[in-house]
């Protein structure tokens, strides 16, 4: 299977989508602690895997190309539009870029970033004023910057999914929550009572849409 067609091996497409992603959200998430840029690393570590296969060489379809090949005949594996695998798989006979996968995918990719940048400005707050963060998305669920980078992730596995980021991405998942954790016990050490009664008012990851967050 020869990937050297004009659809891969766009190295500088790699690297431009890659820094840019990684930019993006690194302006909206400012790492500062060990702990943040930990997070933000493992972020581009997925990024950078995904843009390889869409864009350099396509490992996931070279590995399941006779498996591919032989369950969908008539489709040309090499090409970009087939790295669309859910849109090629479903039979999505028009462009896959308006297919209902990439679709679903752009909104959870939008909406990550969105509650990244909704989120970022409050933990800022209150981290200047030594101050429990606990308004805007704080209200909602505890780990909103977590939360956006998972959602994130999944849209591009709507969009693109590969053996490595499918990999990765339990990985990442697992390691997030484990973050997560710990700064709870932080918070529980600086915050005290004031967090406990937050911890009981407000979800950890998915938010009561049907109730209002009160005032701590």
């Amino acid at each position: 299977m020869d990937a050297s067609n004009g659809d891969y091996g766009l190295w500088t497409l790699v690297a431009i989508n890659s820094i840019f992603f990684i930019l993006f959200a690194a302006s909206y998430f400012k790492p500062q602690s060990k702990q943040d840029w930990r997070t933000l690393g493992m972020f581009s570590a997925f990024v950078v895997a995904l843009f390889t296969e869409m864009y350099g060489f396509p490992l996931t379809i070279y590995l399941l190309s006779g498996w591919l090949s032989e369950h969908f005949p008539g489709i040309n594996w090499l090409s970009h539009d087939a790295g669309h695998l859910p849109e090629m798989i479903f039979g999505w006979k028009a462009n896959p870029h308006f297919g209902p996968f990439h679709l679903l995918s752009s909104l959870f990719i939008l909406g990550g970033f969105w509650l990244l940048a909704d989120a970022w400005p409050v933990l800022y707050a209150a981290q200047k004023a030594q101050t429990l963060a606990s308004t805007g998305p704080y209200a909602r669920i505890r780990h909103p910057q977590y939360a956006a980078f998972i959602l994130i992730m999944i849209g591009f596995l709507l969009q693109w999914p590969t053996l490595v980021t499918l990999t990765l991405f339990p990985i990442l998942l697992m390691t997030y929550i484990r973050l997560a954790r710990r700064e709870e016990r932080q918070a529980l050490d600086a915050f005290g009572e004031e967090y406990r009664d937050y911890l009981l008012r407000t979800p950890g990851w998915w938010p009561k849409w049907g109730s209002h967050p009160t005032s701590p």
